[in-house]
């Protein structure tokens, strides 16, 4: 099964996330089907491809929870 989630790049303690569709048996920082955006928590910069998330969800992929609620939130900043 295809997931949406968080792929965890940056330094220690200075944490960087992007937004990947992945396999679900894959690593959390495993090599991703496609990279959907990107999210920094300690300046709350988001930056999401909506057009290839939908895509994604439409084909059956699975968001994890905190990615859903970032998919929220860029569709209400959009």
């Amino acid at each position: 099964m295809v997931k949406i989630r968080l792929k965890r790049v940056g330094a220690k303690k200075a944490p960087h996330y992007r937004v990947v569709a992945t396999d679900s048996r894959n690593r959390r920082d495993g090599s991703p089907i496609e990279e959907l955006g990107y999210y920094n928590p300690k300046s709350k910069e988001l930056k999401l491809n909506l057009e290839a998330v939908k895509k994604w969800i439409n084909n059956g992929a699975q968001p994890s929870e905190t990615v859903a609620g970032l998919i929220k939130k860029a569709e209400v900043a959009s």
